[in-house]
Formats: structure tokens, C-alpha cells, sequence
């Protein structure tokens, strides 16, 4: 997946050391934990927060802080992300995650578990090597705070066929967005940036992350499994309904009401069926447009920062985050 960075060289280097530096952190004295780490780092995805921390570490012309911290800020950003993501699939039962067998279902929910908190702990300490004495101790616990908000947000809502479309966009705020604007935030501070540049690289990182969201779910009734390299749909078999449905909803909540009283007994035609609803009743079209209004408000944020071939680049990769088919 480093492929999307190919096109911004300095980045794409320093994430390689990044993929270095936790590989070697991944370390524990169970085999079962040491082997499903192992598979976690071989199974490298976007590397989207690092990498974004990292463009905004270089706003300025000479960074405030050396290298090898910056490397390990990034992996704190990753790491924290990975761990996010075995608790999810553990939470979801899910078989699939980018083609691939997930790790819970590999090694059992206790091991996943289990190297998941592991992974907690590498995170804090990388925090701690980092970090301490800054307020940024207090910035991440507070991201992470809104994380876990997001997701216990997200499952109470589940199987709620009538959830407003701001109780879906508050939570996405807290699960993903709250993780893009960190990054962001933080290359910025690292960097040396001014409380300016600071300030907007936060809601920059926001507002990419609202449009990263509600794209990815786009994609569930959009793609295909081959190409999203995840089970499609099995949001609907869960419960969590995503923005082209509840906008779909709207619009004919009675032709949908006899398929989702079915909660979790939905059959994978009637899923079909729902999927054939959304984009009928312009589910998907709606939610690009709102996704694109995310895009734009970071361009607007964008173009309030300093003038440089890296804020170009800020903007490229936001716009191209729109476009992607995974």
C-alpha cells in the first residue's frame, strides 16, 4: 500500500523507517501473540495517519525536531490505529480485512485480544518517549477518548433504522476523524509550525477524515469483494447503518422498513436487495456530495497554509483520497 506514496518521496523513505521501527517493537514472549504480530506487520495498509504526519512535519523549511523522533511519533499514530482495528474486527466477527484473512479469526478472539492491548501499551510508550512533558500527553488521551465514544456510539445505534444523519457524522468524528486530525495536528507541532498553521492542520485533518469515512462507507455498496477487499455490506448485517442508507431512508423509509425489521436474520439476497434500495434512491450519489463538502472544506483550510510544494501536495493527495476504489 506504500504505492500511494510513491509520488511524495521524502515521505515514502521515512515510512519505510516507520514499517522498520514497528516491526521491531512488535515483539512478545507468546508465540501465538509473536506470530499474529508478525502477520499485523506484514499486512500493511495506507499508512495514511503516519503519512500525513509527516507531510505536515515538513510545512517548515527546516523541522523543529529530529528525525528519529518524528519516525517514532509516526509509528505511535499507526500502531494506536493497528490496535484499533483488531478490537474492531474481534467487535464484528469480521472474516475479511484487505483481502486477507483477519487476525481474530486466524488466532481466535482471546489472542487478538490479548495483542491488541499489546499494542496499547506500545503505543503509550512511545508516548511517553516522545512526549512527556508536552501537552500532546494530554491531546492523544484525549483522541483517544473520542475513538472510543465514536465506537460506542456507532454501536448503540445499531439496528436504529431512523438515525439521524448527524448522529452518524458525530460519530465518525470521534472513530476516524478524531485519528486524522491528531496526525495532522501533531506533524505540525513537531514540525516547529507556527499556532496558526497548528490550528488549521487540526481542522484539516478533521475534515479529511469525515470525507475518508463516509467515501469508505460509499464504497461498501458500490464495489465489489474483489476489489474492496472486504466482505461487502456487512455493515447491514450488523446493524451499522452508514450514510448512503440513511440518506437512501429518507427518502423511502417504507421500502426499506420490511427488509431491516430483519435486523440480524437478514439473508445476503435481502442485503442485495437493501444495496439495490440505496442506489436507487440516490443513497450513494447524496453521500459523495457530502463527502466532496468535507474534501472542500479541507481545500479551504489548505489554501490558508504557508506556500510550499508540501501544502500542494497536502492538497493533491486529499483530493485524491475521492478517487481511490479501496
Amino acid at each position: 500500500m506504500l504505492d500511494l506514496w510513491k509520488r511524495y518521496p521524502q515521505v515514502s523513505e521515512q515510512l519505510n523507517d516507520v514499517n522498520s521501527l514497528i516491526q521491531k517493537l512488535m515483539i512478545s514472549d507468546n508465540p501465538a501473540i509473536q506470530s499474529l504480530l508478525n502477520d499485523c506487520a506484514r499486512q500493511q495498509g495506507k499508512m495514511l495517519r503516519p503519512g500525513f504526519f509527516l507531510l505536515f512535519s515538513q510545512l517548515t523549511a527546516t523541522p523543529a525536531e529530529k528525525s528519529d523522533r518524528l519516525i517514532k511519533i509516526a509509528a505511535s499514530l499507526e500502531i494506536l490505529h493497528q490496535a484499533t482495528l483488531i478490537h474492531d474486527d474481534i467487535i464484528d466477527d469480521s472474516p475479511l480485512r484487505r483481502g486477507a484473512i483477519t487476525l481474530q479469526a486466524k488466532y481466535g478472539k482471546d489472542t487478538a485480544v490479548y495483542a491488541g492491548d499489546l499494542l496499547f501499551t506500545v503505543f503509550f510508550q512511545l508516548l511517553i518517549e516522545t512526549m512527556n512533558g508536552t501537552h500532546y500527553l494530554k491531546i492523544n488521551a484525549d483522541a483517544m477518548q473520542q475513538l472510543l465514544r465514536g465506537e460506542l456510539s456507532q454501536m448503540a445505534a445499531r439496528f436504529q433504522q431512523q438515525q439521524p444523519v448527524t448522529a452518524y457524522l458525530e460519530n465518525i468524528r470521534g472513530k476516524t476523524a478524531a485519528l486524522f486530525r491528531l496526525a495532522c495536528l501533531e506533524g505540525a507541532y513537531f514540525g516547529g509550525s507556527d499556532s496558526t498553521t497548528i490550528e488549521l492542520a487540526g481542522e484539516i485533518g478533521e475534515n479529511i477524515g469525515m470525507a475518508f469515512q463516509i467515501f469508505d462507507d460509499i464504497l461498501d455498496y458500490s464495489s465489489s469483494t474483489g476489489v474492496l477487499r472486504k466482505p461487502v455490506l456487512e455493515d447491514v448485517a450488523q446493524g451499522v447503518y452508514t450514510l448512503p442508507l440513511l440518506l437512501a431512508y429518507q427518502t423511502a423509509p417504507t421500502e426499506f422498513k420490511d427488509l431491516l425489521d430483519k435486523r440480524q436474520h437478514i439473508t445476503k439476497s435481502e442485503i442485495r436487495q437493501v444495496a439495490h434500495l440505496v442506489r436507487k434512491h440516490q443513497g450513494v450519489n447524496q453521500a459523495k456530495k457530502l463527502a466532496q463538502s468535507f474534501t472542500e472544506k479541507a481545500a479551504e483550510k489548505i489554501s490558508l497554509l504557508p506556500d510550499s510544494p508540501v501544502t500542494s501536495e497536502i492538497s493533491q493527495l486529499a483530493q485524491k483520497l475521492l478517487k481511490r476504489t479501496f
